[in-house]
């Protein structure tokens, strides 16, 4: 049946196997290192903000354009102008691993801003009431910010893992492995368009399960 409907996969089944691997890995090492960059950011662009708890307004404003400068660039730049640091930290700028660092630095900013949007949907005047009983910074976004707001950071969390899937793509550009090189090097090189069919079809069935799997925790974590 698999051989009916997709010839050129059959031949090259243990290369796209492994590039279903490849992609995972991307994507697992890259949300979680994101993840904790982009986490910190969001709180540190709320907490620091003009009203906010630790108001620092110039460490905020560089803070700010920062995240907004590295959001603004395509990430097929972002690949290229990355190419010496990725070489200086993993030593090389083709494969898996040295797509890590352009994938980290491409999408944490994307996470900081949605982090920082959902922190912000905080009342005032809740924060207000902490710092009224003497609740201390750490206090307040342990207890009031991060936990209030874990629905919408678990939500915020499967669009970027998300998105991060489809950047894991278009790294393949360069060589850097996974579904996305396979898709380009071997299905739309050598128009064996059934190939590149795969690489999709198998990408769309990750996108499903972290939509699942994320609807499903923020529902258990909204009953708590």
């Amino acid at each position: 049946m698999l051989a009916n409907w997709f010839p050129n996969v059959v031949p090259i089944w243990p290369q796209f196997v492994q590039a279903t691997w490849e992609t995972l890995y991307m994507t697992f090492w890259s949300a979680l290192i994101a993840g904790v960059l982009g986490l910190g950011t969001g709180i540190f662009l709320v907490v620091t903000q003009p009203g906010g708890i630790n108001a620092d307004p110039p460490f905020y404003n560089f803070l700010d354009k920062l995240v907004n400068l590295l959001r603004s660039v395509p990430f097929i730049i972002l690949l290229a102008v990355m190419a010496p640091i990725t070489k200086y930290i993993v030593g090389t700028t083709v494969g898996t691993p040295a797509a890590l660092v352009p994938l980290i630095v491409g999408i944490f900013p994307f996470y900081a801003r949605q982090v920082q949007n959902a922190l912000l949907s905080i009342e005032p005047s809740v924060i207000e009431a902490a710092q009224a009983m003497g609740s201390s910074t750490g206090e307040i976004i342990y207890r009031i910010y991060l936990r209030e707001c874990l629905p919408d950071i678990i939500r915020v969390s499967i669009v970027t893992i998300i998105s991060l899937l489809g950047l894991t793509t278009m790294a393949g550009a360069i060589g850097s492995g996974g579904l996305g090189d396979i898709a380009i090097s071997v299905g739309y090189a050598r128009f064996e368009n059934d190939v590149t069919i795969a690489a999709l079809l198998v990408i769309l069935v990750m996108v499903f399960i972290v939509q699942i799997i994320g609807d499903w925790i923020a529902k258990k974590v909204e009953r708590f």
